[in-house]
């Protein structure tokens, strides 16, 4: 009997502070190291997206969010096999970003965020977000 896999749903969430938003530099896989993203990872079995998205800020960088809207459309990753849903987020007061899982982290205002090679994934929304910085 042939089961379909479901979509896999990955979640990002676009930090954003004083008009700029935090950009993560991938350490690894090594096809993916040197690209920028935005934190945040998979929706895991049981969980919501906005749960998902905090548990990931809280692990890939040390910090507790507040989620807010979605960010741009739905963007198809993986030959169709996952879709990459970004949400605006804020940190929770007096929180600080730390290097956990990434090589480097910046705050990019809208006229620097081409300043930095996004994953495919993320161009989409990093084309929308001028808008949302203010």
């Amino acid at each position: 009997m042939f089961v379909e896999n479901p979509i896999r749903i990955i979640v990002g969430a676009a930090i954003i502070a004083d008009g700029r938003v935090l950009a993560c530099e991938r350490s690894d896989p090594p096809e993916t190291a040197g690209r920028w993203e935005f934190p945040g990872g998979k929706v895991e079995p049981g969980e919501d997206e906005v749960d998902a998205l905090v548990r990931e800020c809280a692990e890939e960088l040390g910090v507790r969010v507040t989620i807010g809207e979605r960010i741009g459309d739905d963007i198809p990753m993986g030959h169709g096999r996952a879709v990459l849903k970004v949400y605006a987020a804020t940190l929770v007061d007096g929180d600080v970003p730390q290097l956990l899982e990434h090589a480097a982290l910046r705050w990019l205002s809208a006229d620097e965020l081409d300043e930095v090679p996004w994953l495919p994934a993320d161009a989409p929304i990093v084309a929308v977000l001028p808008g949302w910085l203010g």
